[in-house]
C-alpha cells in the first residue's frame, strides 16, 4: 500500500523538509552576501568619486506644507490596547461612511494615496494609514515585533478601533502584501480588495524561487537582511538613493506620468531623514523570508489588481498567475506606460478604475 506524502516514509520526508530549508537558507544569506557586496563596492566608488559629499546627509527639520495641506484631510491618531502602539493617519470623508483603508508601500507613507485621499472622500470614509515603524506611528526597536502576524494584526486592530468591522481595503507594494494577507485571514472584514503592483504572496514566493530575472530585481528584499548597513546606504549623498527611487529612468515615474514635484520629493526626504526613521520600514523585509510561505492561500472577495507594466521591481507575469487563488469575480488592468508607484503615477486613471470595480455588482460571477 502506497504511503501519504508520495511513498515517502516520515523519517525521509523530515530529512526533505530539512534538506530543502537549508538550501533555501542558504540561499538567503548568499544572495544577501553578494547584494552587500555590490553595495559596498558602490560606496568605496562614491568615497574614491566625492568623498566630501558622500558622507553628507541633512535632517529636514519642517515639514514641506503639502503634508499639513487642508485638501487631503485630518491628521489623527490611534492607540492599539494589545499592542500599545500608537498610529498615525490621514482621514478624508465623512465619519459613518463606509471606510476605505489605504496601506502604503516601501520607501512611501500615507503622502502616497494623496490623489486618492482628494478622490474617494465623497462616498467613503478614507483613510491612508502610516504602518508601523512608519512616519509618526510608533516604531518597536526589535525586528521580531515586525513580523507578518504583527502587521496582519494591525489592521485588523486598527479597523476595530476606528469603529468599523469591514471595509473596502486598498494596499501598494508592500501595502499590497498585507493587504493579500488581512484578507485571506480575515475574509469578513473585507468587503472588497484592491492591491496595486503586488501579486498573490504565494505566487511572488513561487515564482522568485523559479525565475531568476525576479529574484535579481527582488535583490533588496535580501539586503535588507543585514543590521544597519542598508539604512546608511539610503543617507549617502543626501538620500540620493531614495530620490532616485522615484525620479530616475530605470524606476521612478515616467515621463508620461504624473512626475512628482519637489515639494513631494521634500515630504519624503522629510519624513525619512528623521533618525532612526528608515530602521521600522526595513524591519518589515526583516522578517519576511521566516514567515513565508503561507498556509492558506485563498481570497474569497471580490478582488481588483492593477499593475504598472513599466515596473522595475514585479515582473508583469506573476499578475496573470495572482488569479487562479481569488475565488470571486477578478480584475486585472495593466497599464502600459506605467511604473511601479502606480497611484502616483497614473492617479486620474488608477481612480477611474477603482470606482468603476466599486460601483460593479459584487454577486456576479469570476471572470
Amino acid at each position: 500500500m502506497a504511503r501519504p506524502g508520495g511513498g515517502c516514509p516520515p523519517p525521509a520526508r523530515r530529512v526533505l523538509a530539512a534538506a530543502r530549508a537549508l538550501l533555501f537558507w542558504a540561499l538567503v544569506y548568499s544572495y544577501c552576501g553578494v547584494c552587500a557586496c555590490i553595495a559596498g563596492l558602490r560606496l568605496l566608488w562614491s568615497i574614491g568619486r566625492r568623498p566630501g559629499q558622500t558622507f553628507r546627509w541633512v535632517v529636514r527639520e519642517n515639514p514641506p506644507a503639502c503634508l499639513n495641506d487642508p485638501s487631503l484631510g485630518t491628521h489623527c491618531y490611534v492607540r492599539i490596547k494589545d499592542s500599545g502602539l500608537r498610529f498615525h493617519y490621514v482621514a478624508a470623508g465623512e465619519r459613518g461612511k463606509p471606510l476605505m483603508l489605504l496601506l502604503h508601500g516601501f520607501p512611501e507613507f500615507w503622502y502616497s494615496w494623496r490623489h486618492q485621499l482628494r478622490e474617494f472622500k465623497s462616498e467613503y470614509r478614507v483613510v491612508a494609514l502610516d504602518l508601523r515603524g512608519y512616519g509618526e506611528t510608533d516604531a518597536p526597536s526589535h525586528k521580531e515585533n515586525y513580523k507578518l502576524d504583527c502587521l496582519i494584526t494591525d489592521i485588523k486592530d486598527i479597523l476595530e478601533s476606528l469603529g468599523y468591522n469591514k471595509c473596502v481595503l486598498i494596499g501598494h507594494d508592500w501595502g499590497g502584501m498585507i493587504a493579500w494577507l488581512v484578507a485571506i485571514c480575515y475574509p469578513e472584514m473585507v468587503t472588497k480588495l484592491i492591491v496595486v503592483n503586488f501579486p498573490h504572496p504565494s505566487v511572488f514566493t513561487e515564482y522568485i524561487l523559479r525565475h531568476p530575472s525576479q529574484l535579481i530585481k527582488s535583490g533588496y528584499y535580501f539586503f535588507f537582511q543585514m543590521p544597519w548597513f542598508p539604512e546608511f546606504m539610503f543617507t549617502v549623498h543626501d538620500f540620493k538613493v531614495l530620490k532616485s527611487l522615484f525620479t530616475s529612468q530605470a524606476t521612478g515615474i515616467g515621463r508620461k506620468g504624473c512626475r512628482l514635484t519637489a515639494e513631494d520629493i521634500e515630504a519624503y526626504l522629510y519624513v525619512f531623514s528623521q533618525p532612526g526613521a528608515l530602521t521600522g520600514p526595513i524591519n518589515h523585509y526583516r522578517n519576511i523570508f521566516s514567515c513565508l510561505p503561507l498556509q492558506h492561500h485563498e481570497v474569497i472577495m471580490p478582488t481588483l489588481l492593477l499593475w504598472g507594466e513599466r515596473d522595475a521591481f514585479m515582473e508583469v507575469e506573476m499578475a496573470e498567475i495572482t488569479r487562479i487563488y481569488v475565488k470571486n469575480h477578478f480584475r486585472l488592468t495593466i497599464l502600459s506606460e506605467a511604473s511601479h508607484w502606480l497611484q502616483q503615477d497614473q492617479p486620474d486613471i488608477v481612480n477611474k478604475l477603482i470606482w468603476t470595480f466599486l460601483k460593479e455588482e459584487t454577486t456576479r460571477k469570476r471572470e
